[in-house]
């Protein structure tokens, strides 16, 4: 039977006058379905009048069609309708439905298509929003979905009792609006649900979020369009739990007491946030500082720019985030400083993407997500020589450490391998070390009052107690980590705070979990800033715990606190590295005992530039000998005229070890000239030790004299 296109224009047949068949399909009009539900009848009115509209064909009527009047697929995309479109965060990508595939198609032209079965119905309608990078999906399966930008499924929702008409993301990406027939849903950015209403409405076709996105309105398939505010957030801090109950007022409580506080505003309400004694709220116009101390007297300033969309805070000042850029202030209110770079979009920052400290402030590079800038908090101009931090990743979370001084700051960041790194935020013009200290790591946050982490680990809460001993004794980090099961936990937690002995964590069903985590490491760490040795000490021998120990001998060698660090080590039965603090005490200098204890931390070119810059040509040529490293001992010896010879002679004695012979041309040509004689060689060593020693013992004397002076 010969089939024939009745879209206006078209006339495309299936058959060509040969009788050969086009590689086509043709599609019949959709019923209407009146007898199914109001609400199948109100999705299949409105499709049959979108194919009505479109065949723009005069003698087509809603009321009649014929079935022989066909629509050939030259004109869907893919053979199937689109009902709904949306553009990437970067308007370089669009996604948009394709019956029960999603298609996510690059604008340039030689990219690759991703395009995956997302449903078990026909797809109605997509969101992608531009700050967290999530999709959105919903359809006639009456689920909704949540999906990575790879097409990765994160959040199934349950079967509804109807199909999904409307869904659509808050601007900050932290929750989304689904909507239904008679059905109006308020989610978290994981998928689990905050909050349903039944409004009598019919179906809600599309929904729209304000600016602040506080507000959210919706047209419904009875004619009306519904307004909604979100209220009932929610902020723990300590004792504090505060409740936005109204869209102007907040109470607070305390659980110690149960004294309640009410906090009015002249404007709604659009960010707050709480921690380290004060409580910052963002509303449409002002904003409001409180102390904890003191509810009744907030200090408030006027916004001079657009709708605040993140609030960070640190020990000493906050951080807010709107349209047109960053600041920084003071809990006084005063303007500290407002960090710029090229290409800066405020809009699309969100707390994975920023953090604050006292003293810096990091963000990912949104252009190239391996980049993360760093700015001094307090003049707003990059750290250092204005390098950023490179990672050889795409980066996901990032998070600066809260505690100790600024040269000291940490950042841990989790790649899209979801590995934890940990660096240095200041590394004065060198190359950073970047060192893993965890794999399938999900989310993270660091305590408030110690340089402790914690983290989900494959399912289980991980807290690393002292995390910066991977820069000092990396194999000792597993022995410093607390594992705690996660047969606790349900599927998918999320670290939302660690504040003091206590990490709170948001289950996947939207449920918070509490775990308690032992004081002691906090203690720990506070001795080691106030160099209390003794105390720590005392602290271990109490608590008897391998993993307190072994974080008391990395603390003690980062501050090369000998002594104890020979303690710690001895107590966690680590005998080769107290034989090597014993060979640190016999060197003969200060100087070179400094450069060994760099060794010991694997710092091997800082170690080298110790020895060459306190003259100790020797030692540092022995360095690289002990590493195999020969064309870097034979380029120090050549360069500072001594010790080729004992250079030639320990390759020699390398090769012979192994049955080689040489083959480097430069060890070549040098041992053509040069006499290996090891009596000479163990003679010029030895002469250098006396001399290094006779110099430490003038440096003491220098010293001693100098001090009685």
């Amino acid at each position: 039977m010969v089939r024939t296109c009745c879209v206006l224009g078209c006339n495309v047949r299936s058959y060509d006058r040969h009788g050969n068949k086009f590689q086509l399909f043709f599609y019949a009009f959709p019923t209407w379905k009146q007898h199914e539900g109001a609400h199948v009848s109100d999705i299949t009115k409105r499709r049959r009048l979108a194919w009505i509209a479109a065949v723009r064909r005069a003698d087509i009527k809603f009321c009649y069609v014929s079935r022989y009047q066909l629509v050939c697929s030259r004109h869907f995309h893919s053979g199937s309708p689109v009902y709904s479109v949306a553009w990437g965060p970067d308007s370089d990508r669009i996604l948009y439905t394709s019956g029960r595939q999603l298609i996510i198609k690059p604008l340039q032209p030689s990219a690759k298509i991703i395009q995956w079965k997302a449903h078990d119905g026909v797809i109605l309608k997509v969101d992608w929003n531009s700050v967290n990078d999530l999709i959105l999906s919903g359809g006639e399966d009456c689920k909704y979905k949540v999906w990575d930008s790879f097409g990765h499924l994160l959040h199934c929702s349950l079967s509804h009792d109807y199909p999904v008409t409307s869904l659509s993301w808050a601007p900050d990406g932290e929750v989304f609006a689904v909507g239904s027939f008679n059905t109006l849903r308020l989610c978290d950015k994981t998928g689990w649900s905050y909050a349903l209403e039944k409004p009598n409405t019919g179906s809600v076709f599309s929904l729209a979020w304000s600016a602040d996105g506080t507000q959210l309105a919706g047209a419904c398939g009875n004619g009306h369009v519904i307004f909604a505010h979100v209220v009932e957030q929610h902020w723990e801090w300590k004792n504090f739990v505060i409740t936005l109950t109204k869209r102007r007022t907040m109470q607070v409580r305390n659980v110690l007491n149960d004294a309640v506080d009410l906090l009015e505003f002249r404007d709604r309400v659009i960010k707050a946030s709480l921690a380290h004694g004060h409580l910052v709220v963002a509303t449409s116009l002002q904003c409001y500082v409180y102390n904890s101390r003191n509810w009744n007297t907030p200090l408030i300033f006027d916004l001079k720019e657009g709708t605040v969309s993140l609030i960070l805070q640190a020990e000493k000042h906050f951080l807010l985030v709107d349209g047109a850029g960053l600041y920084t202030f003071s809990y006084e209110g005063r303007l500290i400083s407002s960090p710029k770079f090229p290409g800066m979009r405020a809009d699309i920052l969100n707390a994975q993407s920023v953090s604050l400290s006292n003293d810096t402030i990091a963000i990912r590079d949104k252009s190239d997500e391996k980049v993360i800038l760093l700015f001094d908090a307090l003049t707003g101009k990059a750290l250092g020589d204005g390098k950023p931090l490179t990672h050889k990743q795409e980066v996901l979370e990032i998070a600066l450490d809260q505690c100790g001084p600024s040269t000291d700051r940490k950042i841990a960041l989790i790649d899209k391998n979801r590995d934890l790194y940990l660096t240095t935020v200041r590394h004065l013009g060198r190359e950073p070390k970047i060192c893993k200290i965890g794999s399938m790591v999900h989310s993270m946050a660091w305590n408030d009052a110690a340089n402790i982490l914690c983290g989900i680990q494959d399912n289980q809460l991980t807290v690393w107690y002292y995390p910066s001993v991977v820069f000092t004794d990396k194999e000792l980090l597993p022995k410093t980590l607390c594992i705690k099961d996660g047969s606790e936990f349900r599927r998918a937690p999320q670290v939302l705070n660690y504040i003091g002995t206590k990490v709170t964590l948001r289950q996947g069903d939207g449920s918070l979990v509490y775990s308690s985590v032992l004081p002691f490491p906090a203690l720990l760490h506070e001795y080691s800033i106030s160099a209390r040795w003794e105390d720590a000490l005392r602290l271990c021998c109490y608590a008897k715990d391998q993993s307190l120990w072994a974080c008391l001998a990395g603390m003690a060698m980062a501050n090369r606190e000998l002594t104890t660090a020979e303690m710690a080590y001895a107590a966690i039965g680590e005998l080769p590295r107290v034989q090597y603090i014993n060979f640190l005490r016999e060197q003969p200098s200060k100087e070179s005992s400094l450069a060994h204890m760099l060794l010991f931390s694997g710092q091997v070119q800082e170690a080298e530039a110790a020895f060459l810059q306190a003259g100790l040509i020797y030692q540092a040529i022995q360095v690289n000998i002990d590493l195999y490293n020969w064309e870097r001992a034979l380029e120090l010896a050549v360069k500072h005229k001594t010790h080729v010879d004992t250079v030639l002679a320990y390759r020699e004695k390398f090769l012979q070890k192994f049955g080689r012979k040489e083959t480097n041309k430069r060890f070549l040509q040098y041992s053509e000239g040069v006499e290996v004689d090891w009596e000479k060689i163990q003679a010029k060593i030895e002469m250098e030790l006396s001399k290094e020693r006779e110099r430490a013992a003038n440096t003491s004397v220098r010293s001693s004299v100098a001090s009685r002076r």
